[in-house]
């Protein structure tokens, strides 16, 4: 007797492949899953009770990390998610920075009082450097950005009657204070500003995350992947890119602020000058472009990476070093650290919402 075996069918082109039975299935709202989150949730909070712990100064050089992150936050708004390539977010940090600073020294405001105000500049100024997005796009937008980036020094000193000039603003030690329904003393003053700007990243974060998950999110992840299909699929993409700019400029505008707060003096020649820009756009690029946890690992890596190169090599060749490992990483990891992470996790995971039947393994 003759015994015919049949052929497996040939796979179909385009057809996605079978979920193999070696990788793990989370299924959403499972215990698995809940667990994960209440578990990631617990580390963040442990990670957090465990800096308000560290000394000042550490504790302030992770207020300006988290600064950084806010930033990079705003910036990933426009250049991950909508694909706008821009290198004048240093302005936009700038604009907030200022606005605070100056409300606080020329009328004697709060800080805190402070902070709506340099969000909306932010964003006002935001949405007027998204207008050049209507028509251009690519490296001809990044000039015009990189335009605003060199000019916004200038700007500030030829206006000395209310930013100072080339001296800047120096906040008063009294307004800097934890205010006293903290139960906080100035002593205290480095502990506050972190909680502050804990706050503003993690508020930032926020919004990014409810705004990718509503209509104008997918929107803006439609003109970056295709502007040409996007906008004949009905999105209107002027209002896409403007509003875009918008949301980032008050991000950034917030981290300004927090900024402002937290080192409690401003000049052109700080933080708000064309290598700021670059800082922010590497560290976006470091992290993970169009990734929600990528600024903060990209601020860690801008700020605390020079610290630790500059106590093993000294003199000019840290930055040497730094620059050279910084093409290492783009090299090794060109989509982010945090890119490279979500790439393995989904290799290796099947996230499924509840419900969808489970794969049927390959025989044998």
């Amino acid at each position: 007797m003759t015994t015919t075996t049949t052929p497996p069918a040939p796979a179909v082109a385009g057809a996605p492949p079978r979920p193999s039975a070696r990788r793990l299935r989370l299924v959403i709202g499972s215990t698995r899953h809940r667990l994960l989150v209440l578990g990631s949730w617990l580390v963040v909070a442990l990670l957090v009770l465990a800096a308000t712990g560290l000394e000042p100064y550490r504790l302030g050089q992770l207020s300006g990390a988290v600064v950084i992150a806010t930033a990079i936050v705003g910036l990933n708004v426009v250049t991950g998610y909508t694909g706008l390539l821009s290198v004048g977010h240093s302005a936009l940090l700038g604009v907030g920075a200022y606005t605070t600073g100056v409300l606080v020294v020329q009328l004697n405001l709060l800080p805190l009082i402070t902070v709506p105000a340099a969000v909306l500049t932010g964003a006002l100024v935001g949405a007027f450097v998204g207008l050049p997005s209507i028509r251009i796009r690519g490296l001809y937008l990044a000039m015009v950005t990189l335009a605003l980036a060199v000019a916004f020094p200038e700007v500030l000193r030829a206006l000395p009657e209310v930013t100072g000039g080339n001296s800047g603003l120096s906040i008063p030690l009294r307004f800097l204070a934890p205010p006293a329904w903290t139960g906080l003393t100035l002593a205290d003053r480095p502990l506050w500003t972190f909680l502050l700007c804990l706050s503003a990243l993690l508020v930032s974060m926020l919004l990014v995350w409810c705004v990718l998950r509503s209509r104008l999110g997918r929107d803006m992840r439609a003109v970056r992947d295709h502007e040409a299909a996007a906008e004949s699929f009905g999105v209107h993409v002027a209002r896409t890119k403007i509003l875009a700019f918008t949301i980032s400029g008050g991000i950034t505008g917030l981290a300004g602020a927090m900024l402002a707060m937290y080192v409690g003096a401003l000049s052109p020649a700080g933080s708000f000058t064309i290598l700021k820009a670059i800082e922010l756009l590497s560290g976006l690029v470091l992290g993970g472009v169009a990734t929600q946890l990528g600024p903060l690992v990209g601020a860690a890596v801008v700020v605390y990476l020079p610290v630790l190169l500059a106590d093993v090599v000294q003199g000019q060749g840290s930055g040497v070093l730094f620059g050279a490992l910084l093409i290492v990483i783009v090299f090794v990891m060109p989509e982010g650290v945090v890119g490279r992470l979500n790439k393995l996790w989904r290799q290796r995971v099947d996230v499924v919402p509840r419900g969808m039947p489970a794969p049927v393994a390959d025989p044998p």
